[in-house]
């Protein structure tokens, strides 16, 4: 047994071992895949020229600008209104920030990337909850990778499309002012409506240069789109160089920490006192309980494990909001477990070796675990229910006389509704009566035991009444009872009834209105049953047959009317 456990355990470390290297020589040997050279340069060619087409756009559009600003900042040194000048303020800080915009595009076009990525981060204090953030921040930002392309790309086509409504709008406002401009003579208006010129067509302008801009980078991200069968063949590849061998490797780990926890904690168990008894004492269901707890834990620390020796933080992420989750989840079913746990450690409601009541049928509890054990001994049918159906139940010891069924099969049985027959199947579901003759019937178990069966199987009585006439009243309770008895009994050999029968009495019964009962007991063992009403039949007509040998009357119902 030592040897063996020393053999698990060296091949357990081992495992780990080459996991832990293959891991961290496929992290280095993964190479970014290569890209045709001169579809690259063609791309880059077509690039640069529309960069720079759009880069002289927005240097005009940045001179219009500033010259609109340094028309506003005159016409708010001459207002004298307070109201106006509010309203020239926020129309400077519009232009303030529509430039700092046309600075960021221009700088952004000009190098091909996010400048805001060389932004100066302030420093940040320490927050625990910022720290747990931080660390299931990339597997969010994983998830939200998967999708940035479709996102942005529909981003851009919603800008676009509005810029696009907006310029027929702002070209129609400059048409308008021009037009008017042309139609008056009054040269206080023109001269307003010429100041107003400039700053619709600056935003006329504007919109056209964000028109054009959605459209370039619309343009580069529809020429970057490769097919779907090659993206799909690429994240594939992809896929199994990286993350996919490193799921493996981690699955392959925890397949080995279970491994090696299910024999550690089977070898250590044996050679706890009681392992080998029949229901297992509680400092085994102790020792097996927190064996399983453990390799819980041991399985999460492997994933982690394997997964920060990897540097893949993307599935470390997702890990702990795995664990956080599963965390979050027992908070809410701890009173569950605790009582799943009092059953599996035998000291709950239901307990091994007792009797059970489940779907109206008494059940003895042979194990508890996960998944339990139940048995009826009657019916000859075992139950694997999971641990959660024995919540809320209650088992109680019993005696070894106490019956699990009113039956077995083969037995022969007398329902409350008359139905004489023999069981053919049965279990907790429902049960199958074949009568004499060969029909068949079937009960559900429940509506089976609502007619509280009659079984005859084992040994049964019959009970025949049987009247004579007042004419015998002297010898009645006398010679007529022993010469019927005698007539009875030898019936009884004569037709091969002597071995199945157990007793044989003939008792008077009452003084009727118009005979005297006699009653004759019959019992009989259950190798009769099936001829239950066949010997009901012959008693009556043996003791048809000893009346007429005898001369006794037998009488019938007499109305006696007196004058």
């Amino acid at each position: 047994m030592i040897r063996r456990f020393m053999a698990y355990g060296i091949l357990f470390i081992s495992l780990c071992c080459f996991s832990v290297v293959l891991a961290g020589d496929t992290k280095d040997k993964v190479q970014p895949p290569n890209q045709d050279q001169d579809q690259q340069e063609e791309q880059a060619v077509d690039k640069g020229e529309a960069s720079l087409k759009m880069l002289h756009s927005i240097i005009e559009l940045k001179k219009n600008l500033n010259q609109r600003i340094k028309e506003k900042k005159q016409i708010l040194k001459k207002s004298s209104s307070d109201t106006e000048k509010g309203l020239l303020t926020a129309e400077l800080a519009k232009l303030d920030k529509q430039l700092n915009d046309s600075a960021l595009d221009f700088e952004r076009i000009a190098t091909g990337i996010d400048v805001g990525l060389f932004a100066e981060k302030k420093a940040e204090e320490f927050n625990w909850k910022d720290e747990l953030v931080g660390l299931i921040k990339p597997g969010i930002q994983e998830i939200k990778r998967l999708t940035v392309r479709a996102r942005y790309k529909t981003k851009l086509k919603d800008e676009l499309s509005y810029y696009q409504n907006l310029l027929p709008i702002a070209k129609q406002a400059t048409q308008n002012i021009v037009l008017l401009i042309s139609q008056t003579a009054d040269k206080n208006l023109k001269r307003n409506l010429k100041k107003l010129l400039p700053e619709w067509k600056g935003i006329e302008k504007q919109i056209l240069n964000k028109v054009e801009i959605a459209s370039m980078r619309l343009t580069e991200i529809e020429n970057e789109e490769t097919s779907i069968i090659e993206s799909s063949q690429t994240s594939i590849k992809n896929f199994f160089r990286t993350r996919g061998l490193f799921l493996f490797i981690a699955v392959i780990s925890c397949l080995g920490v279970i491994l090696f926890m299910r024999l550690l904690s089977k070898a250590i168990v044996r050679f706890v006192p009681g392992y080998n008894s029949k229901y297992r004492p509680f400092h085994v269901r102790v020792l097996s309980l927190l064996a399983r707890v453990f390799a819980v834990i041991m399985v999460f620390f492997v994933l982690v494990f394997v997964f920060y020796v990897v540097e893949d933080w993307v599935l470390l992420s997702l890990t702990i909001i795995f664990i956080m989750g599963i965390g979050w989840a027992a908070k809410h079913t701890l009173p569950q477990f605790w009582h799943q746990s009092r059953l599996m450690l035998n000291i709950g409601s239901v307990r091994e070796g007792e009797r059970m009541i489940y779907h109206g049928v008494p059940w003895l509890v042979r194990n508890i675990n996960l998944f339990s054990e139940l048995e009826n001994p009657f019916l000859e049918v075992k139950l694997r229910l999971p641990i959660e159906e024995l919540l809320g139940k209650i088992s109680r010891p019993f005696h070894k006389q106490e019956p699990w069924f009113p039956c077995r099969r083969n037995d022969w049985v007398i329902l409350a509704d008359g139905t004489r027959g023999i069981v053919t199947s049965l279990s907790h579901e429902m049960v199958e009566l074949v009568q004499r003759g060969g029909a068949r019937k079937i009960y559900q178990t429940s509506d089976f035991l609502a007619q509280t069966p009659l079984n005859i199987s084992i040994n049964f009585r019959l009970k025949i009444p049987f009247g004579i006439s007042y004419n015998l009243q002297k010898d009645s309770t006398g010679s007529v009872l022993a010469t019927l008895e005698s007539y009875v009994k030898e019936q009884i050999e004569k037709e091969g009834y002597k071995k199945s029968l157990l007793n044989l009495g003939v008792e008077f019964q009452q003084a009727a209105s118009s005979s005297l009962d006699i009653v004759v007991l019959a019992d009989f063992k259950g190798d009769m049953a099936p001829l239950y009403q066949r010997l009901s039949r012959a008693i009556q007509r043996w003791c048809v047959d000893a009346c007429t040998l005898n001369n006794w009357e037998i009488p019938f119902p007499q109305l006696f009317i007196h004058k």
